[in-house]
């Protein structure tokens, strides 16, 4: 089999390689010099030392991205395999889908409370051990955002593509990567966005942890922030912010913005877009010469993987005999399942808790549920209209996206002196003005998702509504509304898990010595984690996991069916 091997030929540099190979090789330089040190030796017991001093942020917020960049590429990986799965066996969908929803509602601190101990056994007397906590901590708020998203684009893929696919005798393989994740690629881009600054919003619990009662701080940006508020230093707080946006800025402009330039070609549009996003670090990377040959390695490889696959269909008929004692035996086993988990659970909850107090926690559920549910309506109608324009608009969306990723990641604990002082100061209701805490952060997963759907509107199918006379209401709920649904619901739903992991941090407010506590389930866990009740931690988030998997079977999955059969653009 001929392969055309001939971009591996490396040409001469030009003028712009002699800027942009010193400065990746650089760039390759420090991370590697970064790494060594987050591998500095550790013995549990240790105290890390942790400087308040703002000459020290560039380091650690050097540390801080490295983690975050790693958990942004294991959390790729995962969305790939995870969503392809779940989109492409029906069977392993009945499972693997709910199974999402209850790993997306587990808050970050239960993580936490399981997986540092075995991180830290892994790598004794080393710090990657914590490291790899941090990590794994940043990914559990990183990767189901992207899944969903992943996971709803498989779905939608218009028929005719699909039927073109199927025609051209696509494998597996091909078709995932010709079709179904360059289909996805938009909304997919602008997802990671928001899982980027999701992990922000949490960084500060991740990198200062709790590892057999005693309080280990991990240098970065997180645990900066977390020694500022327990000094009360307004100042350093102050240098955490602007070291932030600095952060922020600068991967947007040489990650996201170049990424999300790129990945425009794979929208499903008959004509050029005049106003399509550009990035200037792209612009450069494609008049180098070098440079360029050696960045499509990878795509020759796997070219070079693709072709080696036979050309088998993905699709083949099946034998109905199988399909039916398939579902018989499927249906068994979930119903063997579900009758041993409620024995059990009917054996064990009133033994370690009682009946009175499983009521109560579930009405604590209810109570959390329902802040939740106004918090999300709201979110979605400031930001669906507001995302839909934006989207639309490709000169604003480039405005939009560092201004939406520092805002979503914006950790709300910085936010605690003002609310303490506020609600203490005009007596005001702690349930109701410490509520918009919960949703600060994961309101942007609609914002995010809705200007991905938006700006994947083909344009010739925007002109076409517009020759047959579709103008304001009647352009929108025909098929701007329509068009973003799909990504409306992913990011709706992640907004929802978003806002009940968030009820850990937001429904208890410190500052100094007032602490506020609001009613809700996150306040219970948030109590139990500190007194260190791991039973009545664990009561909690199964209470939380069974409150978001009957919300999203009830709701979300039914609103991700519509958009898979009626709200389509086939």
């Amino acid at each position: 089999m001929a392969l055309n091997l001939r971009p591996l030929a490396l040409p001469l540099p030009n003028r712009r390689d002699l800027i942009a190979l010193p400065l990746v090789i650089g760039m390759l330089l420090i991370i590697g010099h970064a790494s060594r040190q987050m591998a500095q030796p550790f013995h549990l017991g240790e105290t890390v030392a942790l400087s308040l001093d703002p000459g020290d942020l560039p380091q650690y917020a050097l540390y801080t991205v490295l983690r975050m960049l790693a958990a942004l590429a294991a959390s790729t990986v995962f969305t790939l395999i995870y969503a392809w799965i779940a989109a492409n066996n029906r069977y392993a969908e009945r499972i693997m889908v709910p199974l999402l929803d209850v790993l997306q509602s587990v808050p970050i601190l239960g993580y936490l409370s399981i997986t540092v101990t075995g991180f830290i056994a892994l790598f004794p007397g080393s710090m990657l051990g914590l490291q790899f906590a941090v990590i794994f901590a940043v990914w559990t708020s990183q990767v189901w955002n992207m899944t969903f998203s992943l996971y709803q684009s498989l779905k939608t893929v218009p028929r005719d593509l699909g039927e073109a696919a199927t025609l051209y005798r696509l494998n597996a393989w091909q078709r995932f990567w010709k079709l179904e994740l360059p289909y996805a690629a938009p909304g997919l881009l602008w997802n990671a966005m928001m899982s980027m600054s999701g992990g922000w919003f949490f960084v500060v619990a991740a990198e200062a942890l709790t590892v057999s009662g005693q309080q280990v701080s991990v240098p970065g940006v997180g645990s900066y922030i977390a020694a500022a508020i327990a000094a009360k230093n307004l100042g350093a707080i102050g240098w955490a912010i602007l070291a932030m946006v600095v952060v922020i800025l600068s991967y947007d402009f040489l990650l996201f913005r170049p990424i999300v330039a790129w990945a425009d070609k794979f929208r499903l549009d008959n004509t050029v877009s005049v106003d399509a996003p550009r990035s200037v670090v792209l612009d450069f990377l494609r008049r180098t010469r070098l440079t360029q040959r050696l960045a499509r390695l990878p795509a020759v490889l796997w070219e070079i993987s693709v072709r080696l696959l036979p050309a088998v269909p993905l699709h083949r008929p099946a034998q109905r005999q199988r399909s039916v004692w398939g579902d018989r035996v499927f249906v068994a086993c979930v119903v063997l399942f579900t009758l041993g988990l409620i024995v059990a659970l009917v054996l064990v909850l009133p033994r370690d808790f009682g009946w009175p107090q499983v009521g109560h926690v579930l009405l604590l559920g209810a109570f959390t549920a329902l802040k939740v549910f106004v918090l999300v309506a709201i979110s979605a109608l400031i930001w669906v209209p507001l995302g839909i324009w934006i989207g639309l608009r490709p000169r604003w969306a480039a405005v939009a996206q560092p201004v939406a990723q520092f805002l979503a990641a914006f950790p709300a604990n910085l936010l605690f002196p003002l609310v303490v002082v506020a609600i203490v100061h005009w007596h005001l209701n702690v349930n109701v003005f410490t509520a918009p805490l919960m949703i600060l952060g994961s309101q942007w997963y609609i914002l995010f998702s809705v200007i991905g759907a938006a700006s994947s509107i083909p344009s010739d199918l925007r002109e076409a509504g517009r020759n047959l006379g579709l103008r304001g209401w009647l352009l929108w709920r025909k098929l701007y509304l329509p068009a973003v649904f799909p990504g409306f619901v992913t990011g709706a739903l992640t907004a929802s898990g978003g806002a009940w992991n968030a009820s850990i941090v937001a429904e208890v407010v410190s500052w100094g010595s007032h602490t506020l506590v609001a009613t809700g389930l996150g306040a219970y866990i948030t109590e139990a984690t500190q007194q260190g009740q791991m039973l009545k931690v664990g009561l909690g988030v199964g209470v939380m996991a069974l409150y978001v998997i009957a919300i999203n079977r009830l709701v979300w999955h039914r609103l991700y069916q519509i958009a898979a059969t009626r709200v389509r653009l086939d």
